[in-house]
């Protein structure tokens, strides 16, 4: 029998990770483009209108962020991606860049983990061991981008034995073609795809 969504996403045993949902990726001057205009026509204002409703119920979020020195040491040279972009926006510590959306907080009871390194928070910060001690068993993942971090926190969660909500309105990639594609043939095997309405019905009920 298949879990029913209120279940799943009980406040109880369920955290929201916002993924990369920072200046330098989503912002208006972000260093690429495509993704943040991409991002701020549905996922953005979907995320504003859950993070308080799941506050208010009991969720707990976690904002994960990428940062990088002004010297690049400790961070990835490896891929291109970790070239593209970075030259037209700054991610060092304490820049607009490196923080989270202000229209998304954080709020005092929200937590901020930064990587340094690495395509997702998982393996690059201490979101694992923080969700373990927060009692999450769920976790609701938004933010960007469908076309690589997304993806990565989905399976690494589900390899680390969480149950995974992706709130399909709630995340983006580029072409918008493309990450429907991810979410349709990937990501629907691996978490429990739905909307931010939803997620809103189930929550404001607690």
């Amino acid at each position: 029998m298949t879990p029913q969504l209120a279940d799943i996403a009980a406040p109880g045993h369920t955290a929201i990770v916002t993924q990369e949902c920072q200046g330098a990726v989503m912002g208006p001057n972000a260093g690429l483009g495509m993704l943040a205009t991409e991002a701020r026509r549905v996922a953005l204002p979907n995320i504003v209108r859950l993070l308080p409703v799941a506050r208010a119920a009991g969720v707990r979020v976690v904002h994960c962020l990428v940062q990088r020195r002004p010297d690049g040491l400790g961070s990835n040279h490896n891929a291109k991606i970790f070239n593209m972009g970075h030259e037209q926006v700054d991610i060092t510590p304490g820049t607009p860049g490196a923080a989270l959306l202000p229209e998304l907080g954080p709020e005092p009871d929200d937590l901020v983990l930064s990587r340094w390194h690495g395509v997702g928070p998982m393996g690059g910060t201490d979101l694992d061991a923080v969700l373990r001690n927060l009692g999450a068993s769920t976790i609701v993942v938004v933010g960007v981008s469908l076309n690589i971090a997304i993806p990565n926190v989905v399976m690494d969660a589900v390899n680390a034995a969480y149950r995974v909500i992706v709130p399909r309105d709630a995340v983006a990639g580029v072409p918008t073609e493309y990450g429907e594609a991810v979410i349709a043939n990937t990501l629907s095997l691996l978490a429990t795809i739905t909307t931010t309405d939803a997620l809103l019905e189930v929550w404001r009920r607690h």
